[in-house]
């Protein structure tokens, strides 16, 4: 690792940790403003509130260490090129390659990182915070728990297990329903294939139903249709979709699996599970298209044009990404060309302009 090496991976390391928790800290405030006057009002010690943003900070460096990197990469550039010194190392042999490699090399490592990230710390933080927000923070006696496919809910003398949710039909798959006295012992048992959310209500349906407590034994009674009188609201299982950023690929890849055995269309979590894997990589694609765009520019490189030029790019990628994934959580396109097309296109855009590069 030669000099020049060392010196230009200094400056980018110094300039990414500058933004990125210039970034974080920005998420961190607009996080505080909206949730610590409703963590107040339902009661919420501050020890817990203090320990929700410190299991929450994994997530906002997830978010924001992509656009952190092509900013720190752009305005790497920009002040070597403010300063003459690309001129000057070009002038002295040096090839544009080489200025380059090391930032290569720290957008490949950050990319690794943060799919580590995205797969062992994630998951963990955010069942943290979940933990402190209901449990802790807003005294939540009912819970949904999701694990191997599995949602568990209780609620006062019931416990419902359901093998699989399928939003879309708002369809529970595989559903058992325990009724249990003060000491958790069985009451009751009611089998059912699907339970169906309808105004409010949860609808049963091929029901088998079984009473532990009489005298002739548990002789099962079935029904085509009863009505499940539970407190579990359509929010709750919704979990997936709206936090779908903070599971694994594993668990979004079982539950892909598991919806497509059951008869449902599973690209909407099908294309997440590739994004979990394709969005890490985004932080090398940046460095890729900032570091052609940089000095193709690099007569009006500096700061101003480092940080205009990572909202530009930042924006473009963040429109052009959105579309192909509702294309593809919808079915239009595969999942696997949805979740990495942006990357793929920006990549090729990246390239193209490396090549058109003055040396």
């Amino acid at each position: 690792m030669g000099i020049l090496y060392r010196y230009i991976a200094k400056i980018w390391l110094r300039l990414l940790a500058l933004c990125l928790s210039g970034f974080v800290g920005i998420y961190l405030v607009i996080d505080l403003i909206e949730k610590i006057p409703r963590f107040l009002r339902a009661g919420g010690a501050t020890g817990d509130i203090l320990q929700y943003f410190v299991w929450k900070l994994p997530e906002m460096v997830s978010r924001t260490a992509t656009f952190s990197v092509l900013m720190a990469t752009l305005l790497t550039l920009g002040l070597l090129s403010r300063d003459s010194e690309i001129i000057a190392l070009r002038s002295c042999g040096v090839s544009l390659f080489k200025i380059a490699l090391p930032m290569l090399t720290l957008g490949i490592a950050a990319s690794i990182l943060l799919l580590i990230n995205s797969e062992l710390v994630l998951p963990y933080s955010y069942s943290q915070t979940e933990l402190i927000e209901n449990v802790k923070i807003k005294k939540k006696s009912d819970h949904v728990t999701f694990k191997r496919n599995n949602i568990w809910f209780r609620s006062a003398s019931m416990i419902l297990q359901a093998r699989l949710f399928e939003p879309k039909t708002r369809t529970l798959s595989g559903v058992v329903v325990w009724n249990v006295d003060g000491s958790m012992n069985p009451i009751s048992r009611i089998d059912a294939n699907t339970a169906i959310y309808r105004e409010g209500r949860w609808i049963l349906n091929s029901t088998t139903q079984r009473n532990f407590q009489t005298v002739a034994g548990y002789a099962p009674h079935s029904a085509k249709m009863m009505e499940l009188n539970l407190n579990l609201k359509i929010e709750d299982l919704q979990v997936l979709d709206s936090d779908a950023d903070n599971m694994s690929i594993r668990k979004l890849k079982e539950y892909a699996e598991n919806l497509k055995r059951g008869g449902y269309e599973a690209y909407r979590y099908l294309t997440l599970m590739h994004t979990k894997i394709a969005a890490p990589f985004a932080a090398l694609i940046m460095v890729i298209l900032g570091i052609p765009f940089a000095l193709r520019n690099r007569r009006s490189g500096g700061i101003a044009m480092g940080i205009g030029a990572s909202i530009g790019i930042s924006f473009a990628y963040f429109v052009v990404n959105a579309v192909l994934l509702s294309y593809g959580r919808s079915g239009v396109l595969p999942p696997v060309v949805a979740a990495w097309g942006a990357n793929f296109l920006f990549m090729l855009s990246g390239i193209w302009m490396a090549m058109t590069v003055e040396g």
